[in-house]
């Protein structure tokens, strides 16, 4: 059999960590597999990395930054190989490029094009396992990419379909999908399995299992995969297309949230400037509520972005001030987003009460409620997060 595991940064942060999937590595070895193994980089380097591009300069170029934040998966396939090589299992290490990732020309975020998998077929017929750097590849230019936050799973997944492999692990430091985080709500619950279209909206809106690109790359070409613990042996959580949809499938808490209200906009013309710009600039934004003269008699579109790009958002919308015509711009910050995911939010008026009452019996009020095909979100402060998503998930899921 053809695996390809992927090993977070959180399986690779220590000496001994790197052992534990080294050892993962050779067991599957030993039974006769050929293995892709994908790796992050180890623990924050990422973040730090980012400090010290920031400590600099504000403004870093991106094709030097995404030159800079490759350097940290690196450092994790070096290591990682070196380890399985004194242990006498033969394995080598490829960056991106070397592994045939091609992407397109968008630095810090890039899309995955296609990968020529011939350097990687040699190697495993050489008889070595493959270490192959997560989160980047090259684009047309020959630059170094990065795939944004996440991108490692990403590259796992897209590895896993171009080469036709068997099967693909996630490696990460809890043992599958749970019904909310389990490292805040005691109560929360591991599934066997679950769909791609329950994973992909829980991803989407925090959940911090995968990377919501991974699971629309799976679902679109069809590689199911299990989601598992690099340190206790159990099974994970399989994810695939034939998984029966549940009645909630999780409560998710994203706690990088801005709201963002652009007022004085009073007219559509003036709203399809600003959505424009920031579809132009690929601003994430999720909720959208627009209110005719609700603030001091002027129309009010408000938005929520990840609260850790509101300042280039408000930076570019003063720019195009007089382009969008607008008066003046409020945000709101320390804000976090819970929401509940599932088949039953189709019955989202009992859903929705339900969520409001657990918030109303710890004296919680949303500032914002939104809902979607299999989702319902509420606004909350950011300070509340925790006690709101355990009060959302007793109400819920029993």
């Amino acid at each position: 059999m053809l695996i390809v595991m992927k090993f977070g940064g959180s399986s690779l942060e220590t000496n001994e960590k790197i052992g534990n999937a080294a050892k993962i590595i050779e067991d599957s070895k030993l039974q006769g597999n050929d293995i892709v193994a994908v790796v992050s980089a180890q623990g924050k380097t990422t973040d730090e990395l980012i400090k010290k591009a920031e400590s600099i300069t504000a403004l870093p170029s991106p094709r030097e930054s995404d030159v800079l934040l490759s350097t940290g998966e690196q450092v994790s396939m070096s290591l990682l190989a070196i380890k399985l090589n004194s242990a006498g299992c033969r394995a080598v290490s490829l960056c991106g490029w070397q592994a045939g990732i091609h992407t397109d020309e968008r630095f810090g975020n890039a899309n995955i094009t296609h990968v020529d998998t011939k350097r990687i077929r040699e190697e495993l017929e050489k008889g070595n396992v493959v270490i192959i750097a997560g989160f980047q590849g090259i684009n047309n230019d020959n630059d170094i990419t990065t795939l944004g936050r996440g991108g490692s799973d990403t590259t796992a997944i897209a590895l896993t379909a171009a080469l036709k492999a068997d099967a693909c692990f996630i490696y990460t430091d809890v043992n599958g999908v749970y019904t909310a985080d389990p490292r805040v709500v005691e109560q929360a619950r591991k599934h066997c399995d679950i769909s791609y279209d329950e994973l992909l909206e829980m991803s989407t809106l925090g959940a911090k299992v995968l990377h919501n690109r991974s699971v629309l790359m799976a679902k679109r070409s069809g590689v199911e995969f299990e989601v598992l613990s690099s340190f206790d042996g159990q099974r994970g959580t399989l994810v695939h297309d034939f998984a029966q949809g549940k009645y909630i499938s999780g409560i998710v808490c994203d706690d990088n949230v801005a709201m963002i209200n652009v007022i004085g906009i009073d007219s559509g013309e003036a709203t399809c400037e600003l959505f424009s710009l920031l579809a132009k600039n690929r601003i994430q934004v999720d909720i959208i509520i627009r209110s005719p003269r609700s603030f001091d008699g002027l129309g009010v579109v408000s938005f929520s972005v990840p609260a850790n790009t509101a300042k280039s958002v408000i930076w570019m919308l003063n720019e195009k001030e007089t382009v969008i015509g607008y008066d003046r711009l409020y945000v709101e910050e320390d804000l976090a987003k819970i929401s509940a995911v599932g088949s039953g939010i189709a019955d989202s008026c009992i859903v929705a009460s339900k969520m409001l009452n657990a918030l109303n019996e710890i004296g919680l009020e949303p500032k914002y409620i939104t809902t979607g095909e299999i989702r319902i979100s509420v606004i909350i402060p950011k300070t509340k997060a925790a006690e709101a998503e355990k009060a959302i998930h007793s109400a819920l899921i029993r």
